[in-house]
């Protein structure tokens, strides 16, 4: 029996992104006992997955566990973040590991001169890379995520019809998210029931929304985020920007209208659906020079016109909603 510790810190999508590697780890080496390591609050994206045996975490630091895991004896760290705090981590335990090809020259070539040198793959493609030594294979049976049966809502008591679409309005940073009076003109393009999913930060964008458009419910802050997944896992069609809530809508096979802001798809996280790449639509303005302007994302635009959001087709995207 092989004992592997797979690391990816964070954050939402990037986890959800891991979960083939989890998978197929599994699935490959069915004897091998897998333990996921990440932060504190992201143990609830991998506490319920089966293929995983045990999750640790950590506050900041890798020292808290430290102790902890060299009790386990692993014998192969996957190493699925690649960074300073990983470094110190497989340092400490001295094992063999396997690290995921992070490209930072190629994304900051990218970001910075717009020269495009990234592979023509998606990053859970690149992710494979990392164990294919072990000969660990792809499935191409796309992404996972497990809801606990106490996180799964019933549309009933929220006065939801079924057939409505989701539209995760959420993102870590603004200029991934369209701005307010965009979706809110979006949303009058079309008369299907839209449910609004966030959190807390969200609450205020979201009833200014409600306020201005009759079929917008607003869920923002309602909910954890494994019920707002188990929302959009009932939806029959979910609108996203490049957020986490993406990844999870792709593990649900749901069609997908990605909209993109101050980050372009050729970074490779994209939807990720292997088996069916019609499922999914991609909207951004493909003609600003200044795209991408970061890896990431921006409080606010730092050209300061923000085109990469506000000149988005509507019309285009409205088309999609109602396919």
């Amino acid at each position: 029996m092989k004992k592997i510790l797979v690391v990816r810190f964070s954050s939402i999508g990037d986890i959800v992104l891991t979960t083939p590697i989890v998978r197929c780890l599994k699935k490959d080496m069915p004897n091998a006992e897998i333990h996921y390591l990440t932060k504190n609050q992201f143990r609830g994206l991998v506490e319920s997955n089966p293929n995983i045996d045990k999750v640790h975490t950590i506050a900041k630091d890798t020292k808290e566990i430290i102790k902890a895991l060299k009790s386990e004896n692993f014998d192969y760290i996957i190493d699925l973040h690649n960074n300073l705090r990983t470094l110190k981590l497989k340092y400490s335990l001295g094992i063999k590991s396997y690290k995921f090809p992070k490209l930072n020259i190629q994304k900051w070539l990218l970001t910075n001169f717009k020269i495009n040198k990234m592979p023509a793959i998606h990053i859970v493609d690149r992710y494979f890379r990392t164990v294919e030594k072990l000969g660990v294979k792809n499935d191409n049976l796309g992404l996972d995520f497990f809801i606990p049966k106490k996180d799964e809502i019933n549309l009933a008591d929220y006065h939801i019809e079924p057939n409505f679409i989701a539209y995760a309005i959420g993102a870590q940073f603004a200029t991934k998210k369209l701005p307010t009076d965009k979706i809110i003109e979006l949303l009058n393009k079309t008369d299907k029931t839209v449910v609004l999913l966030g959190g807390p930060s969200d609450i205020k964008e979201a009833r200014k929304i409600t306020d201005q458009c009759r079929n917008a419910v607003n869920l923002c802050g309602d909910l954890n985020l494994n019920q707002s997944s188990s929302v959009l896992k009932q939806a029959s069609k979910v609108i996203s920007h490049d957020t986490g809530l993406m990844h999870i809508a792709s593990a649900f096979n749901k069609p997908i209208i990605s909209i993109w802001g101050n980050t372009v798809p050729e970074l490779g996280m994209y939807p990720y659906q292997p088996n069916n790449k019609d499922n999914y639509s991609i909207h951004q303005v493909k003609s600003l020079k200044c795209r991408p302007c970061s890896k990431i994302g921006y409080q606010s635009c730092p050209k300061k016109h923000f085109k990469c959001m506000t000149t988005q087709n509507l019309d285009e995207i409205a088309v999609e909603i109602k396919k």
